[in-house]
Parts: C-alpha cells; sequence; structure tokens
C-alpha cells in the first residue's frame, strides 16, 4: 500500500505558461489597456514569438505589457536602443492603420516591431526597416530570421534620408522620438499616406498619426508616449538647466527651444518657501493630463518641462514628479509647475500650481488660469498638429503655437 500523502491542486505548483498562453493574455491585456483594437492587430500580437528579441530576459516579462527591454545605452548611460513595450508597439501600428499588400518603412529597427508590421502588411506586402545602429540591425536580422519573416528588408543606414531605393511607401511607422520631420519622410510617403511619428514638441512627446496633404502634414490623432531619442543627422536632444544637483535628488528643467533661463535666480528661488493657487479643475483618477499639457504650451510662451528624481518629492523639495516632466512656466526669477491634489470624491483630484521665489504666487495664478481656460474652453477638444516646410509665411499657418524646427514650422492648434 502506498502511504505517502495525496497531492492536492493546492500543494502542487502551477505548471509554467506555454509562450502561446503568455501572448495571449498579453493580448488580452493590450485589449484592456485600449491599445489593440483592431481583429488584425490582435491577430498580430498573438503571432509573433517577442520573447526570442530578448533572449536573456525572463519570457514571462517579455510578454508584460507595459515591459520596455532596453538594449543599448551609451557613453553616458542614456537608452539609445529598446525593444518598446508591447502597449506602445499596438497603439502606433493602430494609428498607422496598415492593410494588407502596403509598403511600410520602419524608421528605428529592432526586429520584433518589423515582424508585426509584415504581419499587418501581409505575404503581398513589403516592409523596409532601417537603423543607423549596425549592432541594433544584426540583432533585427537574426530575430526575423530565427521567426521566418521573409518580407522585411532590414537596411543600416542614417533614417534621417529614409530609405529612397524602395519608396514610395503607404506608411512610414517612426519608432524613435523625433524633434523634426525631415523632407525625406514627408517626399518618400504617397500623397494621402500616414507617417506615424513619436513628435517633441516643446518638450512633450506625443505619438502622432499624420496624413500626407502635399507638402504638409495634417493630425489624424495623437497618443501620449516615451521613446529614445533619433541618433545621427536628425539628433536633436533637449538641454538642461540644473535647479538641484544633490546626488539621487537632482531637479532639472528640460529645455527644448525654450528662453535661456536665468539659472542661477531659480536655484535660489527653489529654496524659498512655496506658493500654491487651486484651480477649483478637476480630473479623474485615471484621466490624463496630456491634453491640458497640450494646451498649455500652445498657451504660455516659457514652459520647459521640469524632472525630478524620486528622491527629490520624498524629501518635499517638489510635489510632483514625473518621467515626462512636469510643465512648468518660468517667469524671470520665478517659477510654478503643475500639481494635484486630492478632493473629497476619492476618484478625483484638483489642479493647480506651486510657485517659488520673488513672484511665486503671481506665477502660479498665472498657471491656474490657463487650466480654467483650458476647462472652459478646451476640455471636450483635441489639439490639432501640422508639419509644413521651412519658410512657410506665417499668414499660411493656422493659427496657434508654432514650432520652428531646421526643416518644418510645426504647429498646434485648437477649435
Amino acid at each position: 500500500m502506498n502511504n505517502a500523502p495525496a497531492t492536492t491542486p493546492d500543494d502542487s505548483e502551477p505548471a509554467p505558461r506555454s509562450e502561446q498562453e503568455l501572448r495571449d493574455a498579453m493580448v488580452r491585456r493590450l485589449i484592456e489597456l485600449g491599445a489593440a483594437r483592431s481583429p488584425r492587430v490582435v491577430a498580430a500580437f498573438r503571432t509573433v514569438p517577442r520573447h526570442l528579441a530578448t533572449p536573456g530576459v525572463d519570457v514571462t516579462k517579455a510578454y508584460d505589457a507595459e515591459y520596455v527591454a532596453v538594449t543599448k545605452t551609451d557613453a553616458s548611460g542614456v537608452d539609445i536602443s529598446s525593444v518598446s513595450a508591447a502597449r506602445i508597439q499596438a497603439m502606433q501600428i493602430e494609428q498607422a492603420d496598415i492593410r494588407p499588400g502596403m509598403n511600410v518603412l520602419e524608421i528605428g529597427s529592432g526586429g520584433v516591431n518589423a515582424a508585426y508590421l509584415a504581419e499587418m502588411a501581409g505575404e503581398q506586402g513589403q516592409v523596409v526597416t532601417v537603423d543607423i545602429d549596425p549592432d541594433v540591425t544584426r540583432r533585427a536580422r537574426d530575430f526575423l530570421k530565427a521567426t521566418g519573416y521573409h518580407n522585411v528588408t532590414v537596411v543600416t543606414a542614417d533614417g534621417e534620408h529614409g530609405v529612397p531605393e524602395h519608396a514610395p511607401y503607404d506608411r512610414i511607422v517612426v519608432t524613435v522620438q523625433a524633434a523634426d520631420v525631415p523632407p525625406a519622410w514627408v517626399h518618400q510617403l504617397r500623397d494621402g499616406g500616414r507617417l506615424v511619428v513619436p513628435l517633441r514638441m516643446r518638450g512633450m512627446t506625443r505619438t502622432v498619426a499624420f496624413v500626407r496633404d502635399g507638402e504638409r502634414l495634417v493630425s489624424d490623432g495623437f497618443e501620449l508616449c516615451g521613446f529614445v531619442p533619433m541618433q545621427g543627422a536628425g539628433e536633436n536632444r533637449m538641454r538642461l538647466a540644473v535647479l538641484h544637483d544633490a546626488e539621487g535628488e537632482e531637479i532639472a528643467l528640460r529645455l527644448d527651444g525654450h528662453p535661456e533661463p536665468d539659472t542661477e535666480a531659480l536655484r535660489a528661488a527653489l529654496r524659498t518657501p512655496r506658493a500654491e493657487a487651486w484651480s477649483g479643475v478637476t480630473l479623474a483618477g485615471d484621466e490624463s493630463n496630456e491634453h491640458l499639457d497640450l494646451w498649455l504650451t500652445t498657451a504660455l510662451d516659457d514652459l520647459p518641462l521640469m524632472a525630478a528624481k524620486p528622491a527629490a518629492r520624498r524629501r518635499g523639495l517638489v510635489a510632483s514628479a514625473s518621467p515626462l516632466g512636469v510643465p512648468t512656466l518660468v517667469e524671470g526669477d520665478s517659477f510654478a509647475y503643475r500639481t494635484v491634489r486630492p478632493t473629497n470624491d476619492p476618484d478625483r483630484y484638483e489642479l493647480g500650481a506651486i510657485g517659488h521665489g520673488p513672484r511665486a504666487r503671481a506665477v502660479a495664478e498665472r498657471l491656474v488660469e490657463e487650466i480654467r481656460t483650458w476647462d472652459r474652453d478646451h476640455r471636450a477638444h483635441r489639439a490639432r498638429i501640422e508639419v509644413h516646410p521651412a519658410g512657410t509665411p506665417d499668414d499660411r499657418l493656422p493659427a496657434g503655437r508654432v514650432i520652428d524646427r531646421p526643416h518644418t514650422r510645426i504647429t498646434i492648434s485648437w477649435p
């Protein structure tokens, strides 16, 4: 007789999930997040074995919808190559609206996203993926070979110039942060084609779906995002004005075409008592600030983003800290940044501003005034973003904020 105790389901270790089960679970999460909506995008993400692109990463983590695998950093520790989170990839592919038989260019390679694009374009379509870094294109080729995607051409070149020998393209999908839109991207795109690009505008990055209309691009929706910056001829990184440099609790302003600040005066301002101003405008707990922030940067001239390490918030040096940066109004020797506080409703937060410096209260009130304007006049609206060639006269641009770059004039306008 066997006297060993019976094994119950509670005693046993759960069986490891198969790769397909992990992909299916990831897709369910992408659907819940609203990142994957169309049946063909869902099917593509159920198919591609993305874990093969990150062999050193636990397979379960590789199928986490929000996991970003950094694959390379530069000498200063800045991330310069990564496998983007599945949520971001699905979001961009939905924006691109890729149909079978299309010719698609991906700028910024890695392999996984090119495989998704190949699934979308189908056997009769063609995908070209380009990257400036030979290490990146080597990994892409290895991944695509291992997974059997033969309708993808991998090119090692500066994506600033596109890939003219395979143009024109029905769709161009850019997977690196760009501060400008090079002429090649417009000219290699069919008229009426879509360009999806993480475009940085006054420090704020949105992945924008543009439609080509002659020499201009007109937005057809955008989403909040974060990407590694572009390298090569199109590199245009933000500068930092450091306000607090204690190790581990650094605070700085990210400058992206903003006026040169009086950094010493602002460093001194940070050490002064804070002044608070509150708007009476509230957000739901799951409601994004992204449209408010675009309004603020449209309405206010000197609004860089304040980046702060979490320790700076824990020490009480600042009340808000975000990896994407917090909009901060600068006026001479004073500044104020957007913040929130709880309300009596556990699911709503009130928007306000915290100011520092000799004019702290006045600057905070100015920021709050624009929060109220957004709530009153634009909360139900979405910005329209257009890209025009450099040199386009002002009278041919829509009213709103104009951002001048070497190749283009980018406009943000509101109804």
